[in-house]
This record gives C-alpha cells, structure tokens and sequence, in this order.
C-alpha cells in the first residue's frame, strides 16, 4: 500500500512515541486518509512483534465498514473478530455491552487499540465522562499496550475534555501529537481546495399582521426579526434557490466528470422528502435519500458511491468518516451550526480522486455563524481563494407565524440514539449557540455538556 508523505511520516513519528508513552493522538484534517494511516501502522506494530490483536471503534457502523476493508486489505487477514483475525472494529454505541470476558483481553493480550473521530469520548475522569467516555477510562486507558486517537476536529462544542488527550498551558488547549492541516493537505493534492458559496437576498420582506420589515440581509433579518433559522432552510424559495445554485455547479462539473456527485444535508426527514421533490420533480435531477430511519441505509450509501445517480439527501447519516470521493458539490441546509459539524460535512467533498476536475463547492446561507466558519476556513488557506459570496436576485417575501412555534423537534438522528435532557418546551427561550450544541451534540450521541464553541490549537510535539 503506497502511502501518502504525511502518512509515512505520522507513522513513524507515532513508533518514536511509543517508546516512551503509549498513547498517540493525530489530527488529520477530514479526506486526507486517516484510516490507511491508522493500517499501517497497526501492521508495523504486528510486523515488530508490538501487539497481538488490534481493536478499533468509530461512531458509526458506516464508518466501520470501511474501517473493516482497509485494516482487511492492509494487515491480508479477516477483520471481523471471528476465529483467525487480526483485530475486529466496534461501534462506540457497543462498547456498554461488550462483556468483562472480551475486555480481559487487554489484560492477557497485547492490543492495539484505535478510536477514530475520538472527540466523540468526553472526559478526563469519570465524574466528567460521558457514556462512551467512561467506558475508555474503565477498560482501555490503562489496559491497552497502545492507544491512537483519531480526530478531523478534536474539539467539542460544548468545550468539555476528550478522553485520553492532554492539555497545554496557559490556555488548556489540546496536545496532538501529529498535525496535518487543510492547508498542507491542499498543497499536496491530498485534498480539494474548497469552495464556499454564501447564498444572501439583499432584498428580503418580512409581514406580520400588523407591519412590514425590510432587510438587506439574511443574517441582518435573523437577527433583527423573529424568524427562525428553521423557517429560512424550509422555505420553498430558499430550497429552490440554493439547490439549483448546487445543481448548476455539479452540471459542470460533471462535463469533465461524469460520475460526480452532490450531497443535500437535510435538517429532518420531511425536510428531506421535500428537498427530494424539488431536486426529482422541478430539476428532473437523479437522486436518493438515506436516513437512519431505513433499514439497511448502509446499502443505500454503497449504491450510491457506485452509481452516477446525481445528488444524495441525508439526515445525519453521511457526515465524519463516510467516504465516498465522488462527492464534489454539497448543499448545507442542516439545522446544525457549530464549527465541528461544518467542517465535518464539508470534509465529505475534499477527498481526491484520480480525475482531472477536482473542484468542491460547499453551499450555505449567509448566516453569522456559518459566515465566520467560512471565513476560518479562508485564513486556514491564505494562498487561496475560498469564498465566493452569491445574491439571488429575486425578492425574498416571508411571513411570521401567526400560531404559535410548535415545540416539536426535527432531529437528524436514528430511532435509538441518546436525546439531551434539555426540555423541548423550552427550546424557544434557549439561546442560539446552546441550541446548535444540542443539535449536534444529539446527531453526534454525545452529552450536553457546556454552552460555548472551543476553537483549539492544535501543537506538534516538537
């Protein structure tokens, strides 16, 4: 297996470590191919006579098949737990009924044992642990013979401590052992430079019963005005204006290739039958859905990846780790508006291909926090141009409600996943950035935990 520079040189770097500490922990930025990194070096492990069996576990049973295909493909032994593997990959979900006798094994075995997307794992001890969390320092912290945490963004939005990390001072920021940024990744064609389209309307009215408002701007009319968020990624004009700016780029896109595709990220399932409708019925664009709702959306995923059908509408299902490089164009009309999502979905359409045309088009609303996380993005990539703001020309006529906001809750999220105990009722008198923690810490099965955004830095260990 040919690996990429950064690969080669985070595996080295991870076998100097680990002759003096047994944890290593490696941010790569999302596309760049963590997984084939995390392969080879559990086989040189192996190959040095280092670890017996290598366990790996991922938020999503998505992520774990091709976790699953590469460790098979690399390590040329089944890894699937049964008799004769070499190691087995777990859900984090699982981990609470594995039994004390599959946990003795790191106890009469050396195991190698690997968490992908580990900002999943809260806490440093069990008083601040989540579920997951807890159950690393019970049974793997000082169990295993070796550790690798893997993380595109190894922070979380409730500002809480991932398990197994250190911290630097003064201010209590992250220690990774390995750094291999967007901006590296870009220079060496590892992943797509981005593009980030800001869709606005500079011309916005808003009727209520009594009055009529004007706005000069999706974030100005957000802010200044009681229409939600919510309500501007479910109306029709909006829906129609953002897809046929994201259909139009994949058409040309797929000029030079023809089997790109386009993601839509829905806020909820009716949200996606409606997007659906628009993209089948009004653009005659080929397409899907994939919720956690279906029963076997992993074979809709792979289907997907390999066909040329256009344009695939998720809730929740294809975010961190779930690769399918064909993605080039995306549409972003989720619920969720906090850093670590944002780049996790735009990390879906970075992934390099062996075609000539290797561009990706992220498209978002003008909102404020989405607008800041675009401009992070641009200071991440100085060299390059990344955002490209868009006004739609036509005017934008909405109205207020005139009954009252229903507290249902429209969640990206499958049946059994863990909901925060933050009452629904009281959604409407929550602050904003408190409700996209929710949101994502719901769609990520995490715990509420905090109130505000951390933006780390991340340190070599030189």
């Amino acid at each position: 297996m040919k690996l990429r520079q950064w690969q080669h040189d985070c595996v080295k770097k991870a076998l100097e470590s680990y002759q003096t500490q047994n944890h290593f922990m490696c941010l790569a930025t999302p596309g760049a191919g963590k997984t084939v990194m995390a392969a080879e070096l559990a086989a040189r492990l192996i190959e040095m006579g280092k670890v017996d069996f290598v366990l790996c576990f991922s938020p999503s049973s998505e992520v774990n098949e091709s976790i699953r295909a590469s460790f098979s493909r690399r390590l040329q032994k089944r890894f699937d737990g049964l008799m004769g593997a070499i190691g087995s990959v777990y859900t984090y979900q699982s981990m609470s009924s594995l039994t004390p006798e599959f946990w003795q094994l790191l106890h009469s075995h050396n195991i190698f044992v690997i968490m992908d997307e580990v900002h999943h794992l809260k806490g440093t001890e069990l008083n601040n642990a989540n579920a997951w969390g807890e159950e690393v320092l019970l049974n793997i912290q000082n169990q295993a013979c070796y550790t690798l945490a893997l993380s595109g963004t190894p922070w979380r939005s409730d500002a809480a401590p991932i398990v197994l990390s250190r911290f630097t001072e003064p201010d209590n920021t992250i220690h990774c052992d390995f750094v291999y940024g967007l901006k590296q990744a870009v220079a060496d064609d590892v992943c797509r430079k981005p593009n980030i389209a800001l869709i606005d309307n500079d011309k916005i009215r808003l009727d209520d019963e009594l009055e009529s408002e004007t706005f000069s701007s999706i974030a100005e009319l957000l802010k200044g005005s009681g229409f939600s968020y919510k309500a501007l990624i479910n109306n029709q004009q909006v829906m129609h204006y953002m897809l046929s700016q994201g259909i139009e780029k994949l058409e040309q896109i797929r000029q030079e290739t023809p089997f790109a595709g386009g993601l839509i990220v829905a806020s909820s399932i009716k949200h996606a039958k409606q997007l659906y409708q628009i993209l089948v019925g009004d653009f005659k664009q080929t397409a899907c859905i994939v919720t956690s709702k279906l029963k076997h959306p992993s074979h809709i995923i792979e289907a997907f990846r390999q066909s040329d059908t256009q344009w695939i509408v998720s809730v929740g299902m294809i975010s961190e780790g779930t690769d399918i490089p064909r993605l080039q164009v995306c549409c972003h009309l989720s619920l969720i508006k906090t850093e670590m999502h944002y780049r996790q979905v735009l990390g879906r359409i970075l992934r390099v291909t062996s075609c000539d045309a290797q561009q990706a088009w992220l498209f978002t609303l003008a909102e404020a926090s989405l607008i800041e996380f675009a401009y992070r993005i641009d200071q991440d990539l100085p060299e390059n141009a990344v955002i490209v703001e868009q006004t739609e020309q036509q005017e934008l006529n909405l109205a207020l409600p005139h009954k009252p906001i229903s507290t249902e809750f429209d969640h990206d999220l499958s049946s059994n996943l863990h909901f925060s105990e933050i009452s629904l009722a009281t959604k409407a008198a929550t602050p904003p950035l408190l409700i996209d923690i929710e949101e994502e810490n719901s769609y990520n099965l995490a715990l509420l935990g905090g109130y505000k955004e951390q933006i780390v830095r991340m340190f070599d260990a030189h």
